[in-house]
């Protein structure tokens, strides 16, 4: 394997208006950044044109369907990534329906990869999304990793400028997790590497 940076995708789950999510996101890929494994690309969601009418053929049983010229850019994106983080809030105790769309329209990209959680929310930090998630990439034989980052009451912990008010916990819990990451993207990015030769 070479000794390049393994790819990231940090994806912003959330569309809605007047939405958290890229103050979170920006703050996270700060913090991947500075851990220093990692090349970060930062997908927002809310860029990408996402169809809620699925192919008649999931992908996995088709992984080479046409999908929509609109979503060439994020399915490239998706495809090049190691490993990813998903940055959710929890919507009616589930997840953004953007992200399960973008989810439900792949499966290769998410095969045999590692995957960390941001959650963020008003009482639960997210957290009823990341168990969600959890379930849905597993069936997607993607790694989802033990540690998390979660932001219970987010409106309240960073400031007006974006910058958290106590940020010394959640670089730490940004740290473990993405140390965890790491360890998994690269174990699996060697496993695909054998599949691919062998």
């Amino acid at each position: 394997m070479s000794n390049a940076p393994l790819k990231l995708a940090v994806i912003i789950g959330s569309v809605r208006e007047g939405r958290f999510g890229p103050v979170v996101a920006r703050w996270f890929s700060e913090q991947a950044r500075r851990h220093g494994s990692f090349e970060v690309d930062v997908i927002d969601l809310a860029d990408a044109r996402i169809p809620l009418e699925l192919p008649a053929v999931p992908p996995a049983l088709d992984p080479d369907l046409q999908r929509p010229e609109e979503m060439a850019d994020l399915t490239r994106r998706l495809s090049a990534a190691d490993a990813f983080v998903i940055v959710t809030p929890d919507y009616n105790r589930s997840i953004p329906a953007s992200l399960k769309a973008v989810i439900d329209w792949h499966y290769t990209q998410w095969d045999a990869k590692a995957i960390g959680f941001v959650g963020y929310s008003g009482a639960s930090g997210g957290l009823l999304a990341i168990e969600h998630l959890r379930q849905i990439f597993n069936e997607l034989n993607a790694h989802t990793v033990r540690n998390y980052v979660s932001f219970p009451r987010y409106y309240l912990l960073f400031d007006e400028d974006g910058r958290l008010r106590e940020p010394e916990e959640p670089a730490a819990a940004a740290t473990a997790m993405l140390d965890q990451l790491h360890w998994w993207a690269t174990a699996l990015a060697a496993a695909r590497s054998l599949e691919a030769v062998g």
